[in-house]
């Protein structure tokens, strides 16, 4: 989860805690890069709007990383970016599903299940 709002990131981790059994979190896309040249994830949430590198560089960043490999690490966006063009943007910066916020949980749980099935 990668979220520099402390509120939405505990919304959103009790939100998860029921259904997935590891969640790693981030407050900004530099972080989350450095994460996961660490470790590996299944799925990663991101906003867009953060400070330090946004959600549209911190996808292509991680898609730059999988040039070249075998792999591809699904990424949904949670935003509060939803005027007209944010989704063609977050999808043409490598983002494979986009939700806008506020969001329904039962909309995100479906999303994520999809990402994992």
């Amino acid at each position: 989860l990668v979220e520099d709002n402390l509120v939405n990131q505990k919304i959103m981790l009790l939100t998860l805690k029921p259904l997935v059994k590891n969640i790693d979190t981030a407050s900004n896309g530099r972080e989350a890069i450095e994460k996961i040249m660490e470790s590996k994830y299944d799925l990663v949430l991101l906003d867009i709007q953060m400070p330090v590198m946004d959600g549209l560089v911190t996808a292509e960043k991680i898609r730059e990383m999988e040039r070249g490999s075998e792999t591809h690490l699904p990424i949904i966006a949670i935003t509060a970016d939803a005027m007209i063009g944010d989704r063609e943007r977050c999808l043409s910066a490598g983002i494979d599903e986009y939700i806008s916020k506020p969001y329904q949980p039962a909309r995100l749980i479906t999303a994520i299940k999809e990402f994992l099935a």
